[in-house]
């Protein structure tokens, strides 16, 4: 099966060194949770990819079954999750108060069998609370020597809660390692052990004394995923399931090494040339300064996405057909990930805000302009 070429501009991109079924993914021991259940959790795949696609999709059934014992609803946000998972991006969920963001996060690292943090930001939050920092012990010696102490980015899975709220330095210092995979303090590098896994939450109201993220750490989410109200049958169902007796702990589908054998194979899922043009059109037509763009474009957009918008396209229709347990990565698939890939990619001016033209309905226009075409 074929590939994207490698891109050493993105995360995503990052080469990894092969996995032996009996040999340890780092030199450190794995990383486990300490209250996950003792399970006996498969190593390797099938070496034919057509049977580890169908594995794939069995495992991710069983995660949503897993999943829908806490989680009600929200199906298409666990998808877009799971496609970031196992893309190897990280993702930002935004969505009101209420939502249940940060119990959706910490239920999938209760079903993977990984280490898991959440960072509370908050305005006072310093870069050395996340990445950790030297300390003077006194060694066996009677010697006091600098000890490095792991901040809580030290995980497989992290949860910045509220991402906003810290400021910048702070930000500055989380997003590094999203995209670099290591910390570096007072000199010293220290890589973090892979699968590394960020799930950032957003807040839409309450803005006063917030520091909204930069466009270009914006670019750094593979995939931006509004949390939406319940229906009305989901809000029934939630207030009958969530008044009663506290719930068990959920089973651990997944380890570590089984996660970093999916997100390579995703990679093989093999791309037909016509929707490598799809995604090159789309991304190029939110340009106002393209030859492609329509004159609307040019009209509610001030600036468009980047070439980082491509790949995560094709990435993320490659890991949905998957999860879908399709072979082969479709037109379907790159529709259904486009609004999650460009809306935090696409920059609307005063004129279109003055209309009511949001990103969202830029990129929901133009998906429906290229089917015209």
């Amino acid at each position: 099966m074929d590939s994207i070429p490698a891109d050493t501009s993105t995360p995503s991109s990052s080469s990894e060194p092969p996995i032996a079924p009996d040999s340890p993914i780092t030199a450190e021991p794995p990383i486990v949770r300490e209250d996950a259940a003792p399970t006996a959790l498969p190593t390797t795949l099938p070496p034919d990819d057509v049977a580890a696609i169908d594995e794939l999709g069995r495992t991710y059934k069983a995660l949503k079954a897993e999943l829908g014992k806490v989680i009600i609803g929200q199906e298409d946000v666990i998808e877009r999750l799971a496609i970031c998972l196992f893309g190897r991006g990280h993702a930002l969920l935004m969505g009101v108060p209420g939502l249940a963001k940060t119990l959706l996060v910490s239920s999938i690292a209760e079903t993977l069998h990984l280490e898991f943090n959440r960072i509370q930001f908050t305005p006072d939050l310093m870069p050395a609370d996340i990445t950790g920092t030297d300390i003077i012990q006194e060694s066996s010696s009677g010697r006091r020597e600098f000890e490095f102490v792991k901040g809580p980015v030290f995980a497989n899975i992290v949860l910045a809660d509220e991402i906003n709220r810290a400021p910048a330095k702070t930000q500055s210092a989380m997003l590094e390692a999203m995209q670099e995979h290591k910390v570096t303090v007072l000199g010293r590098t220290y890589d973090l052990a892979p699968p590394f896994f960020v799930l950032a939450t957003q807040n839409p109201i309450e803005q006063e004394g917030t520091y909204p993220l930069p466009e270009a750490q914006l670019d750094r989410f593979m995939f931006l995923i509004e949390v939406d109200y319940p229906s009305e049958d989901e809000e029934r169902r939630i207030a009958r399931e969530t008044t009663g007796l506290d719930r068990g702990k959920l089973q651990a589908l997944l380890g570590g090494p089984q996660v970093l054998e999916f997100q390579r194979l995703v990679r093989r899922v093999p791309v037909p040339d016509h929707i490598y043009d799809y995604a090159v059109k789309i991304v190029r037509r939110t340009r106002p300064g393209s030859k492609d763009a329509p004159s609307w474009i040019k009209e509610y957009v001030g600036w468009g996405a980047g070439p980082r918008a491509v790949q995560y396209l094709v990435l993320g229709a490659k890991a949905r057909a998957a999860l879908r347990g399709a072979y082969m990565a479709s037109l379907e698939d790159i529709e259904a990930v486009a609004s999650p890939v460009l809306t935090h990619r696409v920059i609307t001016n005063f004129a279109a805000e003055s209309q009511g033209m949001t990103s969202k309905k830029v990129v929901a226009r133009l998906v429906e302009e290229m089917r015209e075409d």
